[in-house]
């Protein structure tokens, strides 16, 4: 599944500061087009300005989008027709590192190498889908990307996204464009009151397939529950990185295959592969 990687130089077209400590930057390519990226690939972000900071940061692939008719950025799925132009990323400022990428502002270049690792299988095109898709806090981020291109296919996801408050779920507007979508906050702020294993779209056991990203305990608990109901279940795993090429071995997961690189063989996993039970 990987797809062929680069290393580029990308200008920064636009960075929007959604919620206090998160930014989505808008990135463009000298030639304007983007290299293929599958949902739920990665790119290792070069950090310049941060004297502080010696390793790239893997950020998740949180769209990719074309420029309509009038030069503005549209969500249109990138099969429609052709190659995409902007590459979008959604950081969490929660280190020097992810601060100075918040720091960013148009104009600026940005140097990424990626596509990295294996992304989400995709059904069939005209196959009889009914995906949901499970995210929470910065995890709902590859989630749009590949709501994105379940919506190409012509499958419609149904999004169960879930925050502490109403202002930790982002990119709503951009979600609704390619599914129905579920909310869940801890505080009771948007949707229903909990957390998102809590929702109860649980009672509907006629999804086809779940897909989740976000924190550990979270996706654990996500894939236990599509495990009872016998849904299939990909799970997006976020641990740390250094390289994001296999050689430094920080990232290992151990699995029923035995330890592996998170960054090679997933980050996507079907979970059935992972130690859910311990």
């Amino acid at each position: 599944m990987n797809t062929k990687k680069h290393i580029l130089d990308l200008s920064v077209a636009q960075v929007r500061e959604l919620s206090a400590g998160y930014v989505e930057i808008h990135l463009r390519a000298a030639d304007g087009k983007m290299p293929e990226m599958l949902p739920g690939q990665f790119v290792q972000v070069r950090v310049d300005g941060s004297p502080e900071t010696f390793l790239r940061r893997p950020i998740s692939v949180n769209l990719l989008t074309r420029t309509g008719a009038e030069g503005g950025a549209c969500c249109d799925a990138t099969g429609n027709d052709g190659a995409a132009d902007e590459l979008w990323l959604l950081v969490h400022a929660v280190g020097d590192g992810t601060r100075a990428l918040a720091r960013l502002q148009a104009g600026d270049t940005l140097n990424i190498v990626g596509p990295l690792g294996n992304g989400f299988t995709l059904p069939a095109e005209g196959a009889d889908a009914r995906p949901l898709l499970v995210g929470g806090g910065v995890g709902t981020a590859p989630l749009l990307f590949l709501g994105q291109e379940l919506a190409a296919r012509g499958v419609r996801p149904t999004f169960l996204l879930g925050g502490r408050r109403e202002a930790d779920i982002m990119q709503l507007e951009h979600f609704r464009r390619f599914g129905d979508v579920a909310l869940t906050t801890e505080d009771g702020s948007a949707g229903e009151r909990g957390f998102v294993t809590q929702h109860s779209l649980w009672r509907d056991a006629a999804y086809t397939q779940i897909y989740t990203c976000g924190p550990k305990l979270m996706m654990v608990n996500v894939a236990r529950m599509a495990r009872e109901r016998g849904i299939p279940c990909e799970v997006s795993l976020e641990n740390m990185m250094a390289c994001g090429l296999g050689a430094c071995l920080c990232c290992v997961e151990n699995t029923v295959d035995g330890h592996v690189c998170v960054c090679t063989e997933g980050p996507v996993f079907d979970a059935k592969r992972l130690n859910i039970d311990h």
